[in-house]
């Protein structure tokens, strides 16, 4: 687009003293005339861009038109930059990336060493999840209803849904959006979704409130939780609850307290530390645990 090159233009000018003609060309893939009628547009504009002939000519602006190049102190561009290229890392284009190089302009500092930030918001399903992602930009920017097959604990439900905001939170994608099924905002994962497809049905935009996305609203707990762990699993729990989510015991072992939300979850979990994790409390889940470690004793010890 045409505003899109002039502004690009406009960013390397201030970036840099003096550009060629060729180099604009090139850099945004149209020709020599079509810069040249650019740089007139932006002249028109009151912009002072002077050109000079010769083998150390080029395009610059005015020394004295150049006095404060961006408003902008580096570190603060490095943070934008940062959150701009990790959009690219779940979208299958570099469209980021050449906005990027837009706001840069004429600055190596941001793009290589002093780019001291690198953001990766992809994950396994980043191919079926950028298609979704897109999906979703889309009939947010047109207003249109998203039609889909979700599928949770309680079974797989076709919603139909108005959206309003693509969030990244806990490692995950989500949609903010109100659900005509619930009649009311909800929060829906996209790994969860299936057959995702735009309505040719446009709504008109609610007060929509911003999602509470504080972990004890979406976590809320309820399950009370004592576990003893063995030293070895210290890593872990500092990675997955913080240094401050047991007490070290007297023998060395660590004894864990937090509350859970959902039961299959915790059991799950815990399965993953096999012999090296003991349920203490609460007493029911102990004799669920045992029953459930009968039957997959008695499991294995079928011959196959």
């Amino acid at each position: 687009m045409k505003l899109d090159r002039l502004i690009g233009i406009l960013s390397i000018l201030l970036q840099r003293e003096t550009v060629t003609a060729p180099y604009l060309a090139e850099k945004f893939e149209v020709s020599r005339r079509t810069i040249n009628r650019d740089i007139d547009i932006l002249c028109g504009a009151g912009i002072p861009i002077s050109t000079k002939q010769g083998a150390h000519g080029g395009i610059s602006i005015l020394e004295n038109y150049k006095i404060d190049r961006t408003l902008l102190s580096s570190n603060e561009m490095q943070d934008i930059l940062a959150g701009i290229r990790s959009l690219d890392s779940v979208h299958k284009t570099n469209q980021y990336a050449q906005l990027m190089e837009k706001l840069s302009a004429g600055s190596s500092d941001f793009m290589t060493g002093n780019q001291s930030v690198l953001i990766d918001l992809s994950s396994w399903y980043k191919d079926s999840l950028s298609q979704k992602i897109a999906i979703i930009r889309s009939a947010i920017n047109r207003h249109c209803k998203i039609n889909f097959f979700y599928y949770s604990p309680r079974g797989v439900q076709k919603r139909t849904v108005e959206p309003y905001y693509l969030i990244f939170r806990w490692s995950s994608w989500y949609l903010w959006g109100f659900c005509e099924t619930r009649q009311d905002f909800r929060l829906f994962k996209l790994n969860r979704m299936t057959e995702l497809q735009m309505s040719n049905h446009t709504f008109s935009q609610r007060a929509a409130p911003l999602p509470d996305l504080r972990n004890e609203q979406i976590f809320p707990g309820g399950i009370a939780v004592k576990i003893l762990f063995d030293a070895s699993c210290k890593w872990r729990l500092i990675e997955e609850f913080g240094v401050d989510s047991f007490e070290v015991q007297n023998d060395g072992k660590l004894l864990f307290c937090v509350d859970f939300t959902n039961k299959d979850n915790l059991l799950n979990w815990l399965m993953t530390f096999g012999t090296c994790a003991e349920l203490l409390e609460p007493e029911e889940l102990r004799r669920e645990i045992r029953e459930t470690l009968r039957e997959m004793l008695q499991k294995y010890e079928e011959e196959r």
